[in-house]
């Protein structure tokens, strides 16, 4: 049975019944996959070899994609725009990879991508009894401290080799569960094949989160290790076939962050706060980078790859904005909360959790701007807070640092922050100007911290000095002062670093008011009212996606929009009579150049209904018998609604067929040797 109202799902999937998870809903954890739901919904489920051999061949890109590997020797099938940044660091003036594209001829030609590093999950734990007892009746900060330093105890015994292996204590239905996640890691990635720009991007902003789409968002990379490419065994079947209506489809990923489980202050904050707040500063910003990458050539390469990023976060804030405030979904949230503290009153156990759930709510609400704008963005910026941070927690025992500092964390944080990464200055200065403007606009030119961050200069006198003036953009530089440690720190002259220095130490106040006031007490909360879904409706429920492996099953289908059925595919031919001449319909040059030789039925994207979000980039769908079929790189406009409830009418998966990036492969950006290494039998 599905519901036919947009949000008719979404008030009934916030109490979290089992049969509100309807069919095709759900971001399900490898370890929980509801094989009897899908035999129910489907007439089959995979069973655990194949479940197995798919989570073995599943890739988490740390760059915050998703992705799998796809023949015997490393290589990964990602997204396009899951490697943007790495052809932008890789570009220069002269060569433009990023506009123009990428092919590796041979192996000595695949360049290493700075700061990524591709994970698989090798096994995950239940470790929930272990962390609470170690909170055991702690409140406040002291939980606080108490879980972190039980998660770095399991994390630093699951993990002694933290060369190749990482661990990761994961928090599920908010602190309900808690999972340890061992990956083995690979750090050496490199760029092997990628189409130009305007061929994943066809369309631009207009066509994101929309379709019928017509976009190569696909891309090859390799892990190496000592400096051969890796070998995978155990990797997904290359299929360059056309999907087909109706076909069950799996999409394997991590999918980023979602909010389903929220309470309804907690909604309520969302909705007053933060998603309007985020929607009107990613528009200002968008402004701002377009008049500045208008003034040159140079100046619209060099920002491009961040107004797409600024732009994507705009949408995905409006659709967002737009969804909390509908009273469909705020009325059935109320009534969905109602229902589940009337199955749970009077038990002495779980009490009355979304009452202090209220209350840290309330109390964040006073803290939420100072924590939020004390943090200027930048990427020279970051380098100096991290470095900083790092380097006093490096001199406190594993269990006593702040999250993102324990021993298992910090080997990728010290590859993110030393590898070679160019940082364009004006770039730089335009994101630190913006923000240090913004800190003082919401927290006023009289506020202690506004004082303590720009002193007596301007947002853009400050922003100008620091960028100016800083020696972080050389990873040399950076490198020293993370092998000197806190006295390399301390000693720094660097501006940045100074500026850093500084708000450090008002920051981790900020971060010990908040932990004691909302992080601590929110917790506690939601993992009492994990425990009263779990006795209401039974333990068979999916959890909010963290970023972590899952795998959600659909099939290939449309929807209906505005009375119209719209069809599951686009074909390659199509974006011939979608062109206009002018951007962004203008045609990708490979595109024209070899328009005699493409096939135009070849299906080019498609959509299915599984379940996904932002940090699916790049999952594979993968068919029936394990074969992946193309890659997720978008949802449709409906989606957007996704972060707090699915809607099966029509909230949709939008992917590239492997056999459009076959065609891409054979005929529009050729690399005759990845097609053999991708049928190799």
């Amino acid at each position: 049975m599905r519901l036919t109202t947009r949000f008719a799902l979404l008030g009934t999937m916030l109490s979290l019944p089992l049969s509100a998870a309807r069919a095709d809903e759900g971001m399900w954890t490898f370890d929980a996959f509801p094989a009897a739901k899908m035999r129910a919904d489907y007439g089959f489920a995979p069973d655990q070899a194949w479940l197995d051999r798919v989570r073995a061949s599943a890739v988490r890109l740390t760059g915050g994609c998703s992705a799998s590997f796809v023949s015997a020797s490393g290589l990964i099938l990602t997204n396009h725009h899951c490697v943007a940044s790495c052809l932008q660091d890789l570009s220069d003036n002269a060569d433009d990879y990023l506009a123009r594209g990428y092919t590796a001829r041979t192996r000595e030609e695949e360049r290493l991508c700075p700061g990524q590093q591709a994970e698989v999950v090798t096994s995950i734990r239940d470790v929930t009894a272990q962390v609470k007892a170690a909170v055991g009746a702690a409140t406040g900060l002291a939980a606080v401290k108490a879980r972190t330093a039980a998660n770095a105890q399991i994390e630093g015994a699951g993990c002694p080799d933290t060369k190749t292996t990482r661990c990761q204590v994961v928090t599920l239905y908010g602190g309900g569960q808690f999972k340890l996640y061992t990956y083995r890691k690979y750090s050496d990635v490199r760029i092997v094949w990628a189409p130009e720009s305007r061929a994943q991007q066809f369309g631009g902003d207009p066509d994101n989160f929309n379709f019928p789409r017509y976009s190569l968002d696909g891309s090859f990379l390799r892990a190496y290790e000592n400096g051969k490419p890796v070998a995978t065994p155990r990797h997904l079947t290359w299929a360059a076939r056309a999907p087909v209506d109706g076909e069950a489809t799996f999409v394997v990923g991590n999918p980023g962050t979602t909010e389903r489980l929220l309470t309804g202050s907690q909604f309520a904050f969302a909705r007053q706060v933060t998603a309007p707040l985020d929607s009107l500063l990613f528009s200002e910003l968008r402004g701002r980078f377009i008049s500045a990458m208008a003034q040159s050539p140079q100046r619209a390469r060099e920002g491009k790859e961040d107004l797409d990023g600024v732009e994507n976060s705009l949408k995905v804030y409006i659709g967002r904005v737009k969804a909390l405030n509908d009273p469909t979904l705020s009325s059935k949230l109320a009534a969905a909360e109602a229902d589940l503290r009337g199955r749970s009153r009077g038990n002495a156990a779980i009490g009355d959790p979304w009452a202090d759930a209220d209350r840290a709510v309330a109390a964040y609400r006073n803290l939420y701007l100072t924590q939020r704008f004390l943090r200027p963005r930048s990427d020279l910026y970051g380098y100096a807070a991290r470095l900083v941070r790092a380097a006093e927690e490096r001199t406190r025992p594993n269990g006593e640092r702040l999250p993102g500092y324990s021993d298992s964390a910090l080997p990728l944080l010290e590859k993110q922050l030393l590898d070679a990464s160019p940082v364009t200055p004006w770039v730089d200065q335009l994101k630190l100007e913006f923000w240090l403007s913004k800190a003082r606009e919401y927290l006023g030119p009289d506020d202690a911290d506004i004082k303590l961050l720009l002193g007596r200069e301007s947002p853009e006198g400050l922003a100008a000095r620091l960028v100016a003036g800083t020696r972080l953009g050389d990873p040399a530089f950076r490198r020293t002062l993370w092998q000197g440690g806190k006295a390399a720190i301390d000693a720094s002259t660097d501006p940045m670093i100074v500026l850093a220095r500084k708000l450090d130490v008002r920051d981790r106040q900020i971060i010990a008011l908040v932990d004691e006031q909302y992080t601590g007490p929110i917790t506690s909360a939601r993992s009492k009212i994990a425990d009263a879904r779990f006795a209401a409706y039974g333990d068979t429920l999916y959890p909010d996606a963290t970023f972590t492996l899952r795998i959600s099953y659909g099939k290939v289908a449309g929807w209906m929009e505005r009375g119209k059925m719209v069809p599951t595919r686009t074909l390659m031919g199509g974006i011939y009579d979608r062109a206009t001449g002018s951007a962004p319909f203008d045609l990708p040059t490979a595109f024209v150049t070899n328009r005699a030789k493409l096939n135009p039925d070849v299906t080019y994207d498609f959509v299915t209904t599984n379940d996904i979000i932002g940090g699916n980039s790049g999952s594979p769908v993968i068919d029936r018998a394990g074969n992946v079929i193309g890659a997720a790189f978008d949802g449709n406009i409906h989606s957007l609604a996704g972060n707090y409830a699915y809607n099966g009418e029509d909230n949709r998966t939008v992917a590239v067929s492997t056999a459009a990036l076959e065609e891409g492969l054979r005929i529009l950006y050729p690399a005759p040797a990845l097609l053999a290494e991708l049928h190799a039998k």
